[in-house]
């Protein structure tokens, strides 16, 4: 009742904000990018909130609490992740965007084709994010609640699906604004207060709790090594070039850089974000180690196989254990910020692929920019709706898969089909729409085509096809799709006809370097 009790309460208090924002919603420019009236920090909060997925809490935790040194590869490239945003893209595309991807890259490229691939891709990313959200909410709540199987699991995630159609249609950007940064101060304070909890149980000395983290693992000189988890070393090559690149190219980030005022403020939410997720991360792994320490594998394996809830099992053990009133009560606290961790991500995703629909492809290329703002909002409300829907039957369908692979995935889908040619736009000058349109869908196709040929899909491992061996040996396929893109992009530019660029390169680069002529009202 507790845990039922914590999460309503967060509900009715995000709707109600939810509601307040909405009313200030009078505009696309409101809905899609909160009228660029965010600040630098508070946007580096919201980013870090959108950034810090429950997926990362539950999936990656479990991951270092079962396999050590492997699960914590996951923490560092998520974090120098954010080194290539900062340095190579936030600046520039805030300069020549207005609320999505797509404008960027249509600022000197044919809109049509661009606005059509760049939409596809962002619905496809989305759409493996919001499943891997709602995965983590129905294990989440099915745990809390006593439920067991598919079918509790089945509920739980579509009470997750319609409240995030919820946020998004009744909020927009402000709304989901101020939901992620309540959401992110909330996650920074549970996790520091598991962290200090943990490190007090080993007097602080962070050398006891590793050793004895390793102890508990049954194999304390694998769990201290690379191997465990990743027991083929080209699957952790790949998973790093995909969670180092996949930032720069995740929608949902790149859009929350439309809602401030000009480049300077987009830099300072580069830098909050990078301390905020620095901080966490390091939390993360202090919690991992104590999930393994102190509740053990087989107690987080006999919860969810795939680690899931080591975080909340780990934050009843502190509270006093199994049946125990504080061990309830910091499990539900923790629970519930994990809840609302995901609801928070899962608003924010709905939101960024309802705006590509809407903005990119029936704005740009339906009607070919003859719509206006007030059935922009509509079709965009309307593609939340049916995001929902289908972001739930996947989940239902994928609920024994773990968090952090999942989150790999959308990472190297990001990497593969966005960021080759969302580089390639800002820095090259033959580059052209042949160019892009071809490495958009390149990326996107083979990253997907991938996934569905890998062990963690089919073979003695996957979710099909068990007596199978698995056709393309790679759990993440960011090693293969990522340099294909590249390739496909630079080739298809090279093969065709130089285009006639209006406005060309130079004024492309003199708008991103200077910020001269840069969207200051939501309209460029």
């Amino acid at each position: 009742m507790l845990s039922i009790a914590l999460f309503a309460a967060f509900v009715v208090a995000t709707i109600v904000i939810s509601y307040v924002a909405g009313r200030r919603t009078r505009s696309a420019s409101d809905f899609y990018a909160a009228g660029q009236r965010i600040r630098g920090w508070q946007n580096g909060i919201a980013v870090a909130g959108d950034y810090l997925s429950g997926a990362t809490l539950l999936g990656v935790t479990g991951l270092i609490a079962l396999y050590g040194f492997d699960g914590a590869v996951y923490l560092v490239g998520f974090l120098v992740a954010f080194l290539v945003v900062l340095v190579l893209v936030a600046e520039l595309l805030r300069n020549t965007g207005t609320y999505t991807m797509a404008d960027a890259l249509a600022f000197r490229l044919r809109q049509r084709p661009v606005r059509a691939a760049a939409a596809a891709s962002t619905m496809v990313i989305n759409i493996f994010y919001l499943t891997s959200q709602m995965v983590g909410a129905g294990a989440l709540i099915g745990l809390l609640l006593g439920l067991h199987g598919t079918l509790a699991g089945g509920v739980a995630i579509g009470c997750v699906g319609a409240l995030m159609i919820l946020y998004v249609t009744i909020g927009g950007m402000i709304g989901t604004t101020w939901v992620q940064v309540i959401k992110a101060v909330l996650l920074l304070v549970a996790t520091a207060l598991l962290t200090v909890l943990v490190l007090a149980r080993f007097d602080f000395s962070v050398g006891h709790l590793l050793e004895s983290a390793a102890q508990a693992s049954g194999d304390a000189h694998r769990y201290l090594s690379s191997g465990a988890y990743f027991t083929n070393r080209l699957d952790l090559v790949s998973l790093s070039m995909a969670l180092v690149l996949g930032t720069a190219g995740l929608p949902h980030v790149l859009m929350r850089f439309f809602t401030v005022p000009d480049a300077r403020s987009a830099r300072a939410s580069s830098n909050w974000t990078i301390g905020i997720v620095g901080v966490f991360y390091l939390g993360l792994i202090v919690l991992g180690l104590g999930a393994a320490a102190l509740v053990g594998p087989a107690m987080i394996k006999g919860a969810d196989k795939s680690g899931n809830m080591a975080t909340p099992l780990l934050a009843q053990y502190l509270g006093g254990g199994a049946g125990s009133m504080g061990g309830t009560l910091l499990m539900a606290i923790i629970a519930a910020v994990a809840f609302a961790t995901i609801l928070a991500v899962v608003a924010g995703l709905t939101l960024t692929a309802s705006a590509s629909f809407a903005h990119d492809f029936y704005a740009g290329v339906l009607r070919r920019g003859a719509s206006n703002e007030q059935s922009e909002v509509k079709v965009a409300r309307m593609t939340a709706l049916v995001l929902g829907v289908i972001s739930v039957a996947l989940a239902i369908g994928m609920q024994k898969v773990n968090l952090a692979f999942l989150v790999g995935v959308v990472f190297a889908l990001a990497a593969s089909a966005n960021f080759p040619v969302l580089l390639l736009s800002l820095y090259w000058k033959r580059f052209n729409t042949a160019g892009a349109v071809t490495g958009i869908l390149v990326g996107l196709v083979s990253c997907v085509g991938l996934v569905a040929l890998s062990p963690t899909v089919i073979g003695p491992h996957g979710l099909f096809l068990h007596q199978v061996t698995p056709p393309f040996p790679l759990a993440n396929p960011g090693l293969v799709s990522i340099p294909l893109a590249f390739l496909s992009a630079i080739v298809a530019t090279l093969c065709t006809a130089r285009e006639e660029q209006q406005p060309g390169f130079a004024d492309l680069r003199l708008r991103a370097l200077t910020g001269f002529g840069a969207a200051e009202s939501g309209r460029p």
